[in-house]
């Protein structure tokens, strides 16, 4: 292989080839057929479900991950909370002309070794390289498709006034750790990305009764989430702050820097609504999996609105993200 991709791996040919059978297909196992131009499914009784995402974090690497497990966590997690059972991925590669094809292959085996560990095949792929300058290295979209018991009723139209809001563990981790990345700050930390499957997560609470409503708070964090249930809800989401886990790393940077955790993306949370009598069942499953859990806060009657009740007594509104303060984080 050479040391940097060229347009050549991207015109069909030889190189093409090359690219796909050394740096992708012998990563991704047996799984990948590369001689198919379409993938059969063998899929388990159930409600199929299927979601697809963009990515395009800089840097590519960051503690705790990279683009290739992101890739994989993201669209997994989004299968998990909607109650599924995540088994096939496929997988598109927008390649920048000059990538360096050492830095492919690292993505590649953290994608691959990624996939295993949330139990998942990539069956189908694509590649396409662009001219220098025209893409950010390496940018990749994904496909994802899982299977929920018919039965299964999360949503939005099932959140009650009076149910309890709860988080697997503490927020902004992602956010903070691929900004520290980026050496434009001229700081450096500890804190590394949660990008993580949460499946051990959402699996245990799939019979659980009580449970209404289940979301990975990604772009916009755990403050988007919660002005998505008051919207779809019509009702006020109250959070405490004292209850909202936030590793002390995570909030010096943040008031050094001016930002809100409670805006930056996770990428290994849930955030779940629960009626008050399976609050503290979801907790105890959680906790039991080894996550940070804690319960912020209830949905109560009221205007759609999103209430910070702060640790010194008083409240303050947390508006919808218009501005993007990190971008390209996911």
């Amino acid at each position: 292989m050479e040391r940097h991709v060229t347009l050549a791996h991207g015109n069909g040919g030889r190189f093409m080839r090359e690219l796909i059978e050394t740096v992708f297909a012998q990563r991704l196992g047996s799984g990948l057929d590369t001689q198919l131009d379409a993938a059969p499914l063998d899929l388990p009784p159930g409600a199929a479900v299927i979601t697809t995402d963009a990515f395009t974090v800089q840097p590519l690497e960051f503690p705790g991950g990279d683009i290739g497990s992101l890739a994989v966590n993201g669209t997994v997690n989004d299968l998990a909370v909607s109650g599924a059972t995540p088994l096939y991925l496929t997988l598109n590669a927008i390649i920048e002309e000059g990538l360096e094809t050492a830095l492919l292959e690292r993505v590649v085996a953290s994608l691959a070794q990624a996939a295993r560990e949330a139990g998942v095949r990539v069956v189908a792929g694509d590649t396409k390289v662009v001219p220098r300058g025209q893409g950010g290295g390496l940018y990749l979209a994904t496909t994802g498709v899982g299977v929920r018991a018919a039965a299964c009723r999360l949503g939005f139209s099932e959140i009650r006034p009076g149910d309890a809001v709860l988080v697997s563990g503490p927020v902004g981790d992602h956010g903070i750790a691929v900004m520290l990345a980026r050496e434009q700050f001229e700081l450096s930390g500890s804190i590394v990305s949660d990008c993580a499957p949460v499946t051990q997560l959402t699996a245990p609470l799939a019979k659980l009764a009580g449970l209404r409503f289940m979301r990975d708070p990604t772009r916009g964090g755990l403050a988007t989430v919660a002005h998505d249930i008051a919207s779809a809800a019509q009702m006020c989401v109250r959070l405490q702050e004292t209850q909202i886990p936030v590793r002390p790393g995570v909030r010096a940077v943040c008031k050094m820097l001016g930002y809100d955790p409670y805006y930056l993306a996770c990428e290994g949370r849930v955030v779940a609504v629960a009626a008050p009598e399976a609050a503290d069942e979801v907790l105890r499953l959680w906790r039991r999996a080894g996550a940070e859990a804690a319960r912020i806060g209830r949905v109560v009657p009221g205007r759609a609105s999103v209430v910070l009740e702060t640790e010194i007594g008083g409240e303050r509104f947390l508006e919808e993200l218009e501005d993007d303060p990190l971008p390209r984080i996911c």
